[in-house]
Parts: structure tokens; sequence; C-alpha cells
């Protein structure tokens, strides 16, 4: 393994349930995380965007990171998504994360809508800011921000913020960005990930990945991908991946956050699978393909509340 390698493993990200009515679901939140962990991740991520993050209220944040902290009680690593334009409000966000008991901070560049976003020196200095709340900094570079991230800034933030240990990498051509960060900062990139439910994971975990951020769909499949290729046994890591890969892409164009929540209300561990407006539910086909695809492959969420 390479001595980068600091943090290894899946960290897929939960989704929030919602009751019928729209409130959030606390006991099927605590079922979720369960659900999970007995899927052997290695860490858990919340109020990211496949949590449906951008349609929480800031009290309903709060409620969630101290119901998942509390529940999970050190099981697995977890890392809570602070991301917002206003640096003051994501330094209080890391801070009560720090608090409460986390692990580890997510946070994207700062941007709001299309056209308000923060250039190379402004997003440099909102992360060295939050790194002054003393917990772990993962940055998520992906498409919805809309910022682009050269590897030239990534760099230094490696080299330069003492917090920002984690990268997640979920640009277009992922795997040449992590390679070439890989080569210009080294060791100070202390966990190399891959996203975008590991569409791209083989080419990532090629390029020097040593894990992945998936949703919560799959993680016990997934998750051998990544430890069979970490252990050098990469045709092993290419055979099994080729035999989620459909579900990975079906999720991935199709889907989106609404997969796991799917199949988590299919397998009994969350009785609702509700998304707040205005986002639709999935398409009564598109979720029988969904979960035809699933079935036999036999996913512990399946079978977990059954």
């Amino acid at each position: 393994m390479a001595s980068h390698a600091g943090y290894t493993g899946i960290y897929p990200v939960a989704p929030t349930p919602f009751l019928p009515n729209g409130d959030i679901d606390t006991e099927g939140m605590k079922r979720v995380l369960d659900c999970m962990i007995d899927q052997g991740v290695d860490g858990i991520c919340i109020l990211a965007n496949f949590s449906e993050q951008f349609l929480l209220s800031d009290d309903e944040r709060k409620t969630l990171t101290k119901i998942a902290l509390e529940h999970i009680q050190g099981r697995v690593h977890v890392i809570v998504t602070a991301s917002h334009f206003a640096t003051d409000i994501v330094l209080a966000r890391a801070r009560e994360a720090k608090q409460l008991g986390a692990d580890i901070v997510m946070m994207m560049p700062p941007y709001h809508g299309a056209t308000l976003k923060g250039n190379a020196e402004q997003t440099f200095e909102q992360f060295v800011r939050v790194s002054d709340a003393g917990i772990p900094i993962m940055v998520q570079d992906a498409p919805l921000s809309g910022v682009e991230l050269p590897i030239d800034l990534l760099a230094r933030m490696a080299r330069d913020i003492e917090m920002v240990k984690l990268f997640k990498i979920e640009s277009v051509q992922a795997a040449t960005k992590i390679r070439a960060l890989l080569a210009a900062a080294g060791d100070a990139v202390e966990g190399p990930f891959d996203g975008e439910e590991g569409i791209t994971l083989v080419a990532d975990l090629n390029a020097g990945a040593t894990g992945s951020m998936t949703s919560a769909l799959i993680p016990d499949l997934v998750k051998p991908v990544i430890s069979q290729h970490i252990a050098g046994n990469r045709q092993d890591a290419g055979r099994i991946y080729n035999n989620v890969l459909p579900v990975i892409n079906f999720e991935n164009r199709q889907c989106g956050f609404r997969a796991a929540k799917t199949a988590m209300m299919e397998g009994g561990v969350i009785n609702s699978d509700f998304c707040r407006h205005p986002v639709p539910p999935l398409h009564p086909d598109t979720r029988a393909q969904l979960l035809e695809l699933l079935r036999p492959l036999d996913p512990v969420v399946l079978r977990w509340g059954c």
C-alpha cells in the first residue's frame, strides 16, 4: 500500500429517511445507520448531497448530526458535511461536528448557484479558516458546485493547510486528476477517494485512490473491490466490479440518491422512500428495473429488515 494511504475503504453516504408526511424519520435514521454498519462499511458520511442536505433546515441538520453520532458511538468513522457559501457558517458547522464527536468534515468549495462562486484564493482561505476547528477535512471536488479546482490549488491545500487530509475527486476524468494530485502533493494527501457512486472506481483505484464514497445502495458488494485492489489482486477486483457495475451504472444514470432509499424500503430498513418536493419519486418502471438488477446480487439491503 502506498504510504499516502492513511484513510482506506468505503465511506458511503447515508440517506435521510422521511415519513410520508415529510417529517424526518428519526427511528428510521438509526436503522439506516445500523444497516450500513452491518454491511462492513469503514465510515459513514451524513448530510451530503445524497443525504438530500439541500432539503434540510439548519435545525434538522443539528438533529441528524446528533442522532447519527450518538447512535453510531464510534463503531465506524463519521464524516459530517459542512459545506456552505458563508465561511463563518462552515466554520461553525465544523466546530459543532467536532464537539459532537465527528471524525472528519467534508466541504465543497464556496458556491451559490451557477454564477456566484469563490475564486481560488477565496476557496483556499475558506479551508484555511475551517482548519482552525481542528478536525480533518475532506475536500469534495464535485461537478455540482461548478467550481474549478485545479491540481495546483488542490496540491497547495494539501501541503499548506494543516487539517486538509482527504480528497473526494468526482470530477470528469477523476482518475487523471487523482493521479496528478498524488504526483503533485504526495504524502500530504492522506485519503485520496473517488465518488459518483463508484462509477469509475477501478480506474480511480488504479490511479491511486484508496477509498470510495459511494451511496448506501450496495456497499457490501463494492467494498470487496477496494479490499482486493489494495491487497494487490487487481484481476479479482475487476471481476467483482464488473459484476456490480450494471447496478452502479443504473443508479448513477437513472436514479441518483433515490436508489438507496428505494432499496432500503424494499428490504424493510425504512418504511418510506419519500423525497421532499420538488424531488419526484422514482417512476414505477425505474423502480422495478432497479430491483430487478439488485435481486440476483442478493445485497444485504434487500434482506436486512425482513
